[in-house]
């Protein structure tokens, strides 16, 4: 079934015109209209539109005026969700720069990674991370930016704050890394003032570099111009015919796709207010959701769960909420029921990737399905097909799901290969190969069913196995590996590792998880470890880890079942 069948079945308009401008211009109209409207709420403190633009304004005069940024030059954004991380990201824009966010849980290898592959000089830095940067081997960037995300609690607040907002610890002072880099504190970059050039950034110039856990090892960048990411977040708001008088609740976080489209770029390009939440706690956002009069909430199950598991969440007024959305994970059928009992509004599930810039699929917000990515956004078609032959499939037929639209990326950075991987031609159309295995019913409707990539979705978080038994590899002890995932009654699904150790070596689980949590994001950790004498193996010699995924599956249903 055709995408363009879907669209009468579920009467969904079919185009979209977005601007063909730069992503920055849309900050810059909306603080035109609106200077004294709020755009950031945070913790009790209000950062108005004229504040955003011109703190945007003046770091990224600083950018090109004292670090020397120039047109297509990459900048890392290393921070957690904050004030500062909407300031950079849009500054970076400003300075016809390109954005490359990272993980805040990603550690010194990771992060190192990153900065070598994209070829960063500059890197905005939350306070609390610096550890990372201090102890980063080899070459380094040139300019760090430190932000102290509780310079922005202007005003006391009685809200829960996470400790990161509580600490003591003094603010970031200009000092050199080990004679690498020159660290800049936050507000020392901002009072100077510098007046930025000419903003030149066209359409199809690059605008963000978010990376993706690599299927064979190292995460790699997906290029995105400033054409995919405005089609993106122009659909955001359109789709569920959002206003400027929204207020959005931001407990994603900001370097993934889904938070950075819903709850950053969609806002200010209609003109709405945020309410930031730098760590999710579940008490918090019952109390933001009530003050604030939240109308939009886009966020994962595990959140809602945790929210609606609160003991006093019947003492809390959470009535505003009239559009509740996300993907990443399947919301449990029985928590949709709840959430449908409570406030009478559906979650409106979606699919997407990075390699989309977010959603790509997207229930209807009046005939939702649940459990279901719904049908193709604006401007975009979507095919199942034979993975191996790539011939299209009928209603109802299991096969890979393959997208092409305008948010699509262009490709890899600087892998060409994985480029061509990637994409495949059908009549003439250039489709993403999303590596999911789904099926279309009668109305028009997608659904996944299964992976044909190797992947462990962790509340919403992808982790490629590959990547993570790189990682193990490198400890001493450890001879082989095998990630496979496990059941997890929050996270749905999280990481689960069999090793063979080396000849007269010895680790504990206790070691392993240990030795991990500091060279890796803690989402990627393997939270089980299970020692084998020896993996099985195909004739070839390659490790046969669906057999281990199959078996660990099984096991998993018979405990639910004997539960």
């Amino acid at each position: 079934m055709t995408a363009t069948s879907t669209r009468r079945l579920v009467d969904v308009p079919r185009q979209l015109s977005a601007p063909q401008t730069s992503l920055y211009t849309n900050l810059e109209i909306a603080s035109n209209r609106h200077p004294e409207k709020a755009a950031i709420l945070y913790y009790g403190t209000t950062v108005s539109y004229r504040q955003l633009q011109y703190e945007v304004q003046a770091l990224a005069g600083f950018l090109q005026q004292h670090c020397g940024i120039a047109r297509g030059d990459r900048v890392v954004l290393y921070m957690q969700n904050s004030p500062q991380f909407v300031v950079a990201f849009y500054a970076v824009l400003r300075a016809d720069a390109v954005v490359v966010p990272v993980n805040p849980m990603n550690r010194t290898s990771e992060l190192q990674h990153i900065l070598e592959d994209s070829g960063a000089s500059v890197a905005f830095v939350g306070e609390e991370l610096m550890e990372h940067v201090r102890s980063l081997p080899g070459r380094r960037v040139d300019y760090v930016i430190a932000a102290r995300y509780a310079d922005y609690l202007c005003d006391p607040t009685d809200l829960p704050l996470p400790d990161v907002l509580t600490s003591s610890e003094p603010r970031p002072r200009a000092e050199s890394v080990d004679g690498h880099a020159a660290v800049i504190g936050w507000n020392d970059a901002l009072t100077r003032a510098c007046v930025a050039r000419d903003h030149e950034s066209r359409p199809e110039d690059l605008a963000v570099i978010p990376y993706t856990s690599g299927t064979t090892g190292r995460p790699k960048g997906c290029i995105h111009t400033h054409r995919s990411v405005m089609h993106s977040t122009v659909s955001c708001a359109e789709w569920p015919g959002l206003a400027n008088e929204s207020v959005m609740l931001c407990s994603v976080p900001l370097f993934h796709v889904t938070g950075m489209q819903n709850c950053m770029n969609m806002p200010i390009y209609i003109g709405a207010t945020t309410a930031i939440m730098t760590r999710w706690d579940a008490t918090c956002a019952a109390h933001l959701i009530e003050r604030h009069r939240v109308s939009t909430w886009v966020t994962v199950p595990a959140m809602l769960i945790d929210l609606l598991n609160l003991a006093d969440v019947d003492e809390f007024d959470l009535s505003s909420i009239a559009y509740l959305s996300g993907g990443g994970a399947a919301m449990p059928q029985a928590v949709a029921q709840q959430i449908q009992e409570r406030w009478g509004i559906p979650y409106v599930e979606g699919y997407g990737l990075t390699e989309t810039m977010a959603a790509t699929h997207i229930n209807p917000p009046k005939h939702s399905k649940q459990q279901c990515m719904g049908v193709p956004v604006f401007n975009t078609d979507s095919l199942v097909v034979d993975p191996e032959t790539l011939e299209p499939l009928g209603e109802g037929q299991t096969g890979e799901i393959l997208v092409s639209g305008p948010q699509v990326f262009d490709g890899y950075w600087k892998s060409p290969e994985a480029t061509q991987d990637a994409f495949v031609l059908i009549d003439g159309k250039r489709y993403l190969r999303t590596g999911d295995l789904g099926y279309v019913d009668r109305d028009g409707y997608f659904f996944i069913v299964d992976r044909l990539k190797r992947m462990i979705n962790a509340s919403g978080y992808k982790v490629w196995p590959a990547e993570v038994e790189a990682m193990l590899f490198e400890h001493p002890a450890v001879q082989e590996a095998c990630v496979i995932a496990t059941h997890d009654p929050r996270r749905g699904e999280s990481v689960k590792a069999v090793i063979v150790l080396r000849s007269g070596e010895h680790a504990t689980e206790e070691d392993i998880v240990s030795w991990a949590r500091e060279r890796m994001a803690s989402y990627k950790v393997p939270r089980v470890i299970q020692f084998a004498a020896g993996l099985p193996r195909t004739a070839s010699g390659k490790i046969q880890w669906r057999l281990l995924q199959e078996d660990e599956t099984q096991c998993s249903m018979r405990s639910h079942r004997g539960m």
